[in-house]
């Protein structure tokens, strides 16, 4: 190596002819007294050296502190250019927002603070073992979070600022667990469509399309590069990341109209400064999240959701969130009423039938727009407060009559041509343009301990006159993602074909960290022949999957559950029912001529071993093991793989007792 290389490596001590070895204190005094002094905590005297330390004024540092919790990630210029790249763009340029919420602070009396815990991206980790760490970041990072919060003890309130498919979440999960405290959500946006390009969601099947001649290489590189309209913000689609922003706004935890605001714009930053506000009101007022985040609102948000249509992954968040705030979790039974009571009211990506992007659910009014329907309807507790120092009733009041609406409403027929009551529409104009309810929890032999759907997106060419999907297929098993796509992929022998159940078995917890499978769906959604074929996984899927796929089926295939007794030619049976919201995914035997009962069926299931090629994958992190059998502890993924401490204390101890037993009595 040459001696300037090594230099670049090494050094060469020039920057040690400027380097200090001391330098001058701050100016000025901190602001204390003699009872100061005698009385207060080492660490709150030593937190304001250390505030002056860092460049704060003297005379300031004893103001009332508020916390600015982000998931901001990568390292932006002041012109916005990046120096260091982001996972994605949810989390790219939300330092913006963390800058006009602390100058709002600073400007009104406050002494902000801000610390941050990013987040992954589910999309780059599809088909990767990067997805095992996914789902259990959640919780990691909803801890750390709140390590962070408690580590400011003097903490008047905390503002949460964060988007995207776990980021936000936890974000949720973290603040609902600091419910002594005030606490406001401020969601971080969506990402702006691209002119003449293809969506976030879509642009994932690139690889797909192009293995089947759909595409040919210049367009996939074309639509690969510009789907993002803006740099920042969550993905397009109604997704996990957007409908965790509608579901912070309607338990009241955010401001009225905030979720799927477009990032980078004026009333993105203007939500930023309003929220901040709105958190030192609730602190002066003494006001904490625990008055805000109640069984009611909680109640509310799951309305909501399913008048969104939103994401089947909100299973897993909305109840960790009710238990971090130590609310009774709503049970599949408490779903299946709210999606009965409550028709779906928006057209959005990918659910459809027009396909409108986030950004255009934003200017037709958002959250508040579908709450005025819901309101009419008598569907919504409007009496609990909110974050705003209003009542849900009162927010909806200000939204019918205010000019925001009147504005985003109009803005969103100049720009883009589109009547906003096509995008978020009254109940009787939804049933008109066929839209449905959402979600449906199938049983049935393969699924004893149940499954869910979200049925509003079967491709309606496949679901029959009554408005029942019924398909009946061979198996198609596979025991890893990466099998299934190269079949889905593939043409000719050991090829997917339409009619075929694709079954993806030991992907729950215990084997992938329970990994999202997008990679299939998405897939089979931009496929000619895919709409036949459904998809059924004790794994889940991603906010924005599309068609006949089933997923959370219990118990995992690695916990016993039947799934994992599969084996490929067996005849299984799927039937949704969209109208009563029910639905069965049974294995009926090998015999078409003679399909045995599902009672027939579950026993020859019984009788059968685990299909060989099903264990854990052989790269699942240790930590992410660990996370699985804390949460099967905890009452597992129907449960919202939380952590219930209780009952992880009880189930050590009670191993604990089993193994001094064993060895008193001469056992290994």
């Amino acid at each position: 190596m040459q001696a300037d290389a090594l230099d670049a490596i090494l050094g060469d001590g020039t920057a040690l002819a400027a380097t200090r070895t001391s330098g001058e204190g701050p100016p000025g005094r901190l602001p204390i007294d003699d009872a100061t002094l005698r009385q207060a905590p080492s660490g709150h005297l030593f937190g304001m050296t250390q505030n002056a330390g860092m460049g704060w004024r003297a005379s300031e540092i004893a103001r009332d502190p508020y916390l600015i919790v982000s998931t901001q990630g990568g390292l932006r210029a002041g012109d916005g250019q990046p120096v260091a790249l982001g996972l994605h763009t949810g989390h790219w340029e939300i330092d913006r927002l963390v800058r006009a919420a602390a100058e709002t602070f600073a400007g009104h009396g406050g002494l902000p603070f801000s610390v941050m815990c990013s987040d992954p991206c589910d999309g780059r980790t599809q088909g990767t073992t990067g997805m095992f760490d996914s789902l259990p970041y959640r919780n990691d990072a909803a801890m750390t979070m709140r390590r962070l919060v408690r580590s400011l003890p003097t903490r008047r309130g905390v503002l949460g600022i964060a988007t995207c498919d776990k980021g936000l979440p936890a974000m949720m999960l973290a603040l609902a667990g600091c419910g002594d405290l005030p606490g406001v959500i401020v969601p971080g946006g969506v990402t702006l469509p691209a002119r003449g390009a293809e969506d976030t969601a879509k642009v994932q099947t690139i690889g797909a399309r192009y293995a089947h001649g759909l595409i040919d290489l210049e367009h996939a590189a074309a639509m690969g590069c510009r789907a993002c309209g803006s740099p920042g913000g969550g993905c397009q689609f109604l997704g996990t990341a957007a409908t965790s922003q509608v579901i912070a706004e309607a338990l009241g935890i955010a401001l009225p109209h905030s979720a799927l605001a477009p990032s980078g714009e004026p009333v993105w930053l203007d939500m930023a400064r309003r929220s901040a506000l709105a958190l030192m009101r609730l602190a002066q007022a003494g006001t904490p999240l625990s008055a805000i985040l109640t069984r009611k609102a909680v109640e509310n948000a799951l309305v909501v959701h399913a008048a969104f249509g939103g994401s089947t992954n909100l299973l897993l968040h909305v109840p960790a969130i009710a238990r971090a705030a130590g609310l009774t979790a709503p049970t599949v039974a408490d779903w299946t009423a709210a999606n009965r009571a409550t028709p779906r009211l928006v057209d959005a990506l990918p659910n459809g039938p027009r396909h409108h992007p986030t950004v255009q659910v934003f200017m037709a009014g958002g959250v508040p727009e579908v709450m005025l329907h819901l309101r009419d309807m008598g569907l919504l507790h409007l009496d609990i407060p909110t974050v705003s120092g209003r009542t849900v009733g009162e927010n909806l009041e200000w939204w019918e009559h205010s000019q925001a609406r009147r504005i985003a409403r109009q803005r969103l027929r100049e720009l883009d041509g589109v009547d906003p009551g096509n995008v978020i529409m009254g109940p009787d104009a939804a049933r008109a343009a066929g839209l449905t309810s959402a979600l449906v929890f199938p049983v049935g032999n393969l699924a004893p301990d149940g499954s869910v759907i979200k049925a509003t997106s079967i491709d309606p060419s496949v679901v029959d006159a009554d408005n029942v999907y019924r398909h009946t297929g061979r198996a198609r098993v596979f025991a890893s993602e990466h099998e299934a796509i190269a079949a889905i992929k593939a043409k000719g022998e050991g090829a997917v074909v339409a009619g075929d159940v694709v079954v993806l078995a030991g992907c729950g917890p215990a084997g992938t960290g329970m990994e999202e499978t997008y990679q299939l769906t998405s897939a089979l959604k931009y496929l000619p022949w895919g709409k036949h074929v459904p998809v059924l996984t004790d794994a889940r899927f991603s906010g924005v999957s599309t068609g006949a796929c089933i997923g959370h089926v219990g118990p995992e295939a690695l916990a016993g559950g039947p799934i994992g007794r599969l084996r490929d030619g067996d005849l299984v049976r799927i039937v949704i029912d969209r109208n009563t919201l029910q639905g069965s995914i049974d294995f009926i035997g090998t015999d078409e001529a003679n399909p045995l009962s599902p009672e027939e069926a579950a026993a020859v299931l019984a009788s059968r071993p685990v299909h060989p090629a099903i264990a854990p994958h052989p790269k699942l992190p240790a930590d992410t093991r660990l996370w699985a059998a804390l949460q099967e502890a905890s009452g597992g993924t129907w449960g919202g793989c939380v952590y219930d401490v209780d009952a992880i204390v009880e189930t050590l101890r009670a191993g604990r007792a089993a193994l001094a037993q064993r060895r008193a009595a001469g056992g290994d």
